[in-house]
């Protein structure tokens, strides 16, 4: 394996790194402040071509390599992590299913708008009841059947933490056709915002990632056409599975750039803050901590590339997905507990980036699979 970028690569890595450094961070502050949804910014993403980089080109995307999206959302996550959450969802948690398991008419319809960025996707599977244990979602989905054929159907329900959810154009919506089949009588729907029945309940009041609202969505005899069913009857298990898989490898990269960014910070910072008479960072004790934060960084680097290699290689990859995101997100954690500690009290404060970067980093264990679901994963990989 060699892990040696390509020159195109590079300019990916380059350019989104010079567009986060000259008209995102500067940004970023405000937009927390005031919980304010970046859509600005991911429509000029859009334009550089990150919100579909894993999409066809003949769907409107670039049709990048897995390593690729992975070097975009380091650099988005090294800055802003709000913005990476928006990014990787739409592009591999929306995109990637509806690719795979799209007809030719909802490509075309909604691929190309999803991957230019005029509009976002949502992925709507969590209910209040039912988070690791998919299978066990109540919203329901009933055919109603026109003389010769089913014309629409009628979806209830509430699904939480809708990432994306009060700005999305296109929604994948995960319900039961078959309710006593449990998780083969899932299905799945493609929803758009303005079908009768359709409504964003509540925003959840979150400790991190502010800027990224995470609503509820409400069903209540949602109308969808039959046209807008995704895939078969009973296949919209398998299809969440497959999203999450490949979402993995995303959620790790993410979890690899805010730590890069959170190490960043406490360098400069160290070298800048002087005590007893010098720079805290000729003390082996913040010495320490800032070796310890680059060589776990490294290491789940490295599992993030080896499983983003393994999906371009067409190789089984849900271990490897599993262990880079089980590793990276609790990487992060630790990472940006030591920058606050590196930073002293001054990391405490909101005026800070690694206080921010502290409060984003602790969903990152939890969603797309919790580290516990993760750890079921590897473990079952190795003992069947």
């Amino acid at each position: 394996m060699d892990f040696s970028f390509t020159d195109h690569q590079k300019l990916i890595r380059d350019t989104v790194r010079q567009f986060m450094e000259a008209e995102v961070r500067p940004l970023v502050k405000e937009l927390e402040r005031e919980e304010k949804f970046p859509l600005g910014l991911l429509k000029k993403l859009g334009e550089m071509g990150c919100c579909g980089m894993l999409t066809p080109e003949q769907w409107g995307g670039p049709g990048l390599d897995t390593l690729s999206y992975v070097l975009m959302l380091e650099e988005v996550s090294r800055v802003y992590t709000a913005l990476s959450t928006a990014l990787g969802v739409t592009n591999s948690a929306v995109q990637a299913p509806l690719a795979q398991f799209g007809s030719e008419a909802q490509k075309q319809k909604y691929l190309k708008r999803l991957a230019s960025g005029e509009i976002l996707g949502s992925f709507c599977l969590t209910e209040a009841a039912a988070g690791s244990d998919a299978a066990g979602i109540q919203a329901t989905a009933v055919a109603r059947p026109s003389p010769l054929a089913t014309h629409h159907y009628l979806l209830n329900g509430a699904k939480t933490w809708v990432t994306n959810g009060a700005h999305a154009g296109l929604y994948i919506v995960f319900a039961k056709t078959d309710p006593a089949a449990e998780g083969k009588g899932i299905t799945a729907f493609l929803v758009e915002p303005t079908f009768p029945g359709f409504k964003i309940g509540r925003h959840e009041d979150k400790m991190g990632q502010r800027s990224s609202p995470s609503v509820e969505i409400l069903l209540n005899d949602c109308e969808v056409p039959a046209a807008n069913r995704l895939g078969d009857e009973g296949q919209g298990l398998k299809i969440a599975l497959s999203a999450l898989d490949g979402g993995r490898i995303g959620i790790a990269a993410q979890a690899v750039g805010l730590a890069q960014g959170a190490l960043d910070e406490s360098i400069q910072y160290a070298q800048q803050r002087r005590a007893f008479g010098k720079s805290i960072s000729e003390f082996q004790a913040i010495q320490w901590m800032i070796a310890d934060m680059q060589t776990e960084l490294e290491a789940a680097r490295q599992l993030t590339y080896y499983a983003a290699w393994l999906k371009d290689s067409g190789k089984p990859m849900g271990s490897a997905a599993s262990k880079a995101k089980l590793y990276a997100s609790e990487m992060a954690n630790r990472v940006a507990y030591k920058a606050v500690q590196i930073h002293g009290s001054v990391g405490y404060s909101r005026e800070t980036d690694v206080e921010r970067m502290y409060r984003d980093a602790r969903v990152i264990p939890i969603y797309e699979g919790t580290s516990e679901v993760q750890r079921m994963i590897i473990a079952r990989d190795l003992l069947k």
